[in-house]
């Protein structure tokens, strides 16, 4: 019989070395942005740059709150450092999860994670250089004549990281379709009869999640249909992939 403080051991262990892999990745963010806190000012107005450009001439952007000036480029730069840093995080919950994982689920959840990432930068990335430059120009035709067009930059970043947020988790759609067909949720024959309700909830995705404006809305739901069909034909080599395994291993 197992004495109960031998069987928790493990559980104490694998607690401490989470702690561990939580401080290492908590110090990476740490030093990250202490480097770059001495251009703050800098990585905001490059934040802002979509906007500033589009603004009337003469035209600024505000801070109503008093010490916003110091924290919103504060926030700007955590969030970068948090971006930088993501690799190694995500390498530290790896290690720290892989020893307890199959071979075949190592082969799997790697690239997935991997994927993931690259999606979400590609999402955010589709914001910055497509979405933002389209509905600020938009937004700027449409002033009324007399009106000041201008935000408050703490009201600007919530606006930036919503949106970085939708479009990267919407870039995700991939990784979800491949997951569900691999984990055999569902078949993608059956992926393929959803294809029209996934378009309107799509349009409806980005109705919510986006501005109140068309182009918005369209940008986030164009995405998402076309990488819902990538997501169908890389499910569709996965399925593929794992039969022949299969097959291999049953004549074995």
């Amino acid at each position: 019989m197992i004495a109960p403080a031998d069987s928790e051991a493990p559980f104490i262990s694998h607690l401490i070395e989470l702690r561990e892999r939580l401080v290492r990745a908590l110090i990476s963010i740490g030093v990250i942005f202490l480097c770059l806190s001495p251009w703050a000012k800098e990585l905001y107005a490059l934040l802002a740059g979509p906007l500033l450009d589009k603004l009337p001439q003469g035209g600024q952007m505000v801070a109503t709150d008093v010490v916003g000036v110091f924290l919103v480029p504060m926030k700007v730069t955590l969030m970068l450092a948090f971006l930088i840093a993501l690799p190694y995080v995500l390498y530290q919950a790896w290690a720290f999860i892989a020893p307890g994982l199959y071979e075949s689920e190592k082969r799997l959840v790697l690239p997935l994670v991997a994927a993931s990432a690259a999606l979400f930068f590609i999402g955010m990335a589709f914001a910055y250089f497509l979405v933002f430059p389209m509905v600020f120009g938009f937004m700027s035709k449409i002033t009324p004549e007399g009106v000041a067009w201008m935000t408050d930059i703490e009201k600007y970043l919530s606006f930036v990281l919503a949106s970085f947020v939708a479009f990267g988790v919407t870039f995700e759609v991939p990784v979800v379709v491949i997951v569900l067909v691999r984990m055999g949720v569902v078949e993608i024959e059956t992926l393929r009869e959803w294809r029209p309700y996934v378009i309107t909830g799509a349009f409806v995705v980005g109705a919510i999640f986006t501005p109140p404006d068309v182009i918005s809305q369209i940008m986030l739901a164009v995405p998402i249909c076309l990488l819902y069909e990538l997501g169908l034909i890389l499910a569709r080599f996965v399925r593929r992939a794992t039969e022949e395994a299969e097959t291999v291993k049953a004549l074995e």
